[in-house]
């Protein structure tokens, strides 16, 4: 190799610290950290019971899935469709706009022997149904987009608090010493609103935030150097690095951020080894990749994403979050369906339907669904009427904070079950009304932890992803 080729210094620390840094920020290894109940010393495999599930998937729909054309069945719209709303109190939505009620422009089947209902918007999804645990009844506290998200990721609806998944990093670690205990997959069309602040460690330790995963291209950022560089040359580049920062740190005791760089470059060394393994989607079955939908159109990129995500978890990664949909805008990438539903929801169930039900078939055939937790989530739910002028029938549905649904399968829980409900329009949660705060305890006393116990301290306070509220949701548990 000549001189020329090799990186200059510069290059090589720049990427160095902040390539590897970045992602190393991201984890540190389970194994070198203390338990987390009492300290902020990080994370240990806490357990406070038995645990039913071991590892998360938690698709994400960013926007806003309607439930009413989706999982919660209501026949009164069919009979009401194109009559006003008949109701004393005027919800309040996003747009102030409450137009007439209008019917599902899907079909609505019991599917599987539990009888689950499930329209025709996802149709390989109704064929896993016996798999699922419906929740109909879940309410937010705001039906603005962002603080809505930050809610169903966090609890709060101000951005700064720890992410579910970070949580869950700092509180179990990772099975695996090669890769991060929590991973983000995002759409490929686009981040999310906020970006990385979706996948945030908020106050936790630096370590425990969201590494950022491509399905396709480059996996991550900087993870290799631009240019080659002799095993002699990374060797020694490395040791001189470690022994400034270790001086660095020594002089400057406490400093979060640099004690989980200089702690993580050994990792960063075994990921520039996993990571290219791990991402190898080619190295599966044609039928696989036909299973997933990989290789056609619309489906090629969830169904990559999916794919990778239950490679991520064989091994060892604790949570992987998978979005679809990006950031609001126009045009809108997401679940957004204000102006017209019926091009909206198709265009994105048609992309994530075949991969999820894949995904839960190939983790079923695997034997990983006994300890596996599938999430299927949106920040809220759309309006039973259209988004127009009073008495008018629009095509579009706004924002319903006020009662909608989300789906979990997997280790633990009761299957081909529906909890909760809402009123006969699918406006309002009406029965075993819930919280993100009771949707997060139930999913940590899944993973074997107590939500009142996993605290972190910070400004004075003992914080946890539950805040002072939360209550398991036992009638879902097996």
């Amino acid at each position: 190799m000549s001189i020329e080729s090799l990186p200059t210094r510069r290059e090589f620390v720049t990427w160095a610290s902040a390539g590897i840094g970045s992602v190393a920020l991201a984890e540190l290894l389970a194994r070198d950290s203390v338990v987390a109940d009492d300290s902020n010393g990080g994370a240990a495999s806490i357990s406070h019971h038995p645990a039913a599930a071991q590892r998360v998937i938690h698709i994400v729909l960013n926007g806003g899935l309607s439930q009413v054309d989706s999982f919660d069945y209501k026949p009164a719209l069919a009979k009401w469709h194109g009559k006003p709303l008949d109701s004393e109190e005027r919800p309040d939505v996003f747009f102030g706009k409450v137009g007439n009620l209008r019917k599902s422009d899907w079909a609505f089947q019991q599917r599987g022997e539990s009888g689950l209902w499930v329209s025709e918007l996802f149709p390989h999804v109704a064929q896993v149904a016996d798999e699922l645990t419906v929740i109909h009844s879940m309410t937010a506290e705001t039906s603005n987009h962002t603080p809505a998200t930050f809610q169903e990721h966090t609890g709060f609806r101000l951005n700064g608090f720890p992410v579910m998944g970070a949580w869950l990093n700092y509180g179990l670690g990772s099975d695996s010493h090669e890769l991060p205990g929590f991973v983000v997959i995002p759409d490929p069309r686009g981040l999310p609103a906020g970006g990385s602040i979706n996948w945030t460690n908020g106050f936790l330790p630096a370590q425990f935030q969201g590494t950022m995963v491509r399905s396709s291209g480059t996996a991550i950022d900087d993870l290799f150097p631009a240019k080659s560089i002799s095993p002699t040359t990374e060797k020694a580049t490395r040791e001189l690095l470690l022994e400034l920062n270790r001086k660095h740190l020594e002089a400057r005791a406490g400093e979060d951020e640099l004690a989980a760089r200089i702690r993580s470059y050994e990792l960063a060394a075994r990921m520039q080894l996993a990571v290219p393994k791990v991402s190898a989607l080619q190295s599966e079955t044609r039928q696989t990749h036909e299973a997933y939908g990989i290789g056609q159109e619309p489906t090629n990129d969830f169904g990559r994403g999916c794919l990778l995500a239950r490679r991520l978890l064989e091994q060892g990664v604790r949570f992987v979050q998978l979005f679809s949909g990006g950031a609001f805008g126009s045009p809108r990438i997401n679940w957004d369906g204000h102006e017209d539903m019926v091009r909206n929801h198709t265009r994105e169930a048609t992309r994530i339907d075949q991969p999820v039900a894949a995904l839960i078939g190939d983790l079923r055939q695997r034997g990983l669904l006994d300890d596996t937790l599938v999430l299927f989530t949106s920040e809220f739910g759309r309006t039973p009427f259209t988004q127009s002028d009073a008495g008018v029938l629009g095509k579009g549905r706004d924002h319903n904070q006020y009662g909608f649904t989300v789906w979990m399968a997997g280790g633990g829980l009761k299957h081909g079950i529906a909890y909760g409900a809402t009123d006969d329009f699918g406006l309002r949660a009406s029965e075993e009304i819930l919280s993100w705060h009771d949707f997060h305890a139930t999913v940590l006393h899944l993973l074997g932890i107590d939500h009142e116990r996993l605290t972190y301290y910070h400004n004075g306070i003992k914080r946890r992803l539950t805040d002072v509220k939360g209550e398991v949701i036992d009638e879902v548990l097996a």
